[in-house]
């Protein structure tokens, strides 16, 4: 029976590179069980501006940055890092720019507010690992993402980069958390996302008001072929909506069974679509 062999970890965070949390905890940790597990990984994070480059040792891959990317018809140059994890025989790659990662945090500055471009920057952060695979040369059977500002991934992989090698015959696995945004994206974040091979009518589900985060992760789920309620208590609203899509939905688990239910997932998404 053919396996999903190579997985693409797209997160929000990572320790040590970010302090421990649910999420950053399991995007170290998930990816090296699966490698562990016989699988071929690749990771990427965003860098952000707390990331510390000399201590954690990051340094800009050059063959890899260079490329800019229009948004809202502005360029933005495309940064490329990595870093390894040597106890777990693992790199990250960092996603970089000067304008949405550099100096910034997560999702809200020092003081909490929450940063008004933070539409662009999750289309900055899928777009740019898009393209940087390919120019790896590296064609994942699954791709899991993480957080809310992987979310535009599954629409991208699905419609604007299908016909590429490397996304040709992928398969998407969504992980929701508990971890959201409060404020709405501008009511022109559906304009933002069009790209050749996007119109109006993929992305209908976020209509034309602002957007909030459970519209938000309702678009990632219509482009997933598995969801993953990753943890306790998340946004019930998207939830329901990932059960009645008919996508495979893998329930809350605890740290004891979620290694190998992920990696069961793997194989089940794409034995689904691969038959």
């Amino acid at each position: 029976m053919a396996q999903a062999n190579k997985v693409l970890f797209i997160t929000q965070e990572i320790t040590p590179y970010l302090p421990e949390s649910e999420m950053a905890n399991i995007g170290r940790y998930l990816p090296q069980s699966i490698q562990e597990k016989g699988r071929e990984i690749r990771t990427f994070m965003p860098k952000w501006g707390d990331i510390n480059e000399r201590r954690n040792q990051l340094h800009e891959v050059i063959r890899l940055s260079g490329m800019n990317l229009i948004i809202d018809d502005t360029d933005h140059p495309l940064i490329i890092k990595v870093a390894s994890i040597q106890a777990a025989r693992m790199q990250v790659y960092f996603i970089d720019n000067d304008d949405y990662f550099q100096n910034r945090l997560q999702t809200a500055d020092e003081n909490g507010v929450e940063y008004e471009d933070n539409d662009a920057r999750a289309i900055f952060y899928a777009r740019g690992v898009l393209e940087t695979v390919k120019k790896l040369r590296w064609c994942p059977d699954v791709i899991h993402c993480h957080g809310w500002i992987s979310a535009l991934a599954p629409l991208y992989i699905k419609k604007a980069y299908c016909d590429e090698p490397s996304f040709r015959d992928v398969k998407i696995v969504f992980s929701v958390y508990d971890k959201d945004f409060k404020n709405k994206f501008n009511p022109d974040f559906a304009d933002k996302l069009l790209l050749k091979g996007i119109t109006k009518k993929d992305v209908s589900v976020l209509g034309d008001k602002e957007v909030d985060y459970a519209t938000l992760l309702k678009l990632a789920i219509d482009y997933s072929d598995g969801v993953i309620q990753n943890s306790e208590n998340v946004n019930q609203e998207v939830m329901d909506y990932a059960r009645q899509s008919g996508k495979i939905v893998l329930d809350y688990q605890n740290p004891d069974t979620y290694v190998d239910a992920c990696n069961e997932l793997y194989d089940k998404v794409w034995e689904t679509e691969n038959k």
